[in-house]
């Protein structure tokens, strides 16, 4: 949940407030944690074993690990992921992330998608 603080600041504990995990499904929990001007964060929890297989999106986007280790591959190249590890990509480039089979507990992955500033009227 977003934890409003100043009327001009949104408060996000994104490990607090990542979805659940959903052990036995093949994707990742997702909850949006955040709608904001220029940028929507959303966070994936992953079991060993789930993925988001090939996808794009519509705006350049930042990937970051918070939990756990995961697979990140783009253009035929895997990078692989722990906390504190920060990717960035364009627009339309596609990419896909897997949680190992041997992965020890749950992994969590924030996404930033950078939807650029809105116009101030």
């Amino acid at each position: 949940m977003t934890r409003p603080t100043h009327p001009a600041m949104t408060v996000l504990r994104a490990l607090e407030d990542a979805p659940a995990p959903q052990p036995g499904k093949p994707r990742p929990a997702v909850t949006r944690l955040l709608q904001g001007d220029g940028a929507n964060l959303i966070a994936f929890t992953f079991t060993p074993g789930q993925s988001l297989p090939d996808h794009r999106s519509a705006h350049p986007i930042t990937v970051q690990c918070l939990a756990g280790s995961l697979d990140f591959g783009c253009n035929g190249e895997t990078v692989q992921m722990s906390p504190g590890v920060v990717l960035h990509l364009p627009a339309q480039l596609t990419h896909r992330v897997d949680c190992p089979e041997d992965t020890e507990g749950e992994a969590v992955l924030l996404l930033m998608m950078l939807t650029g500033e809105r116009p101030s009227n």
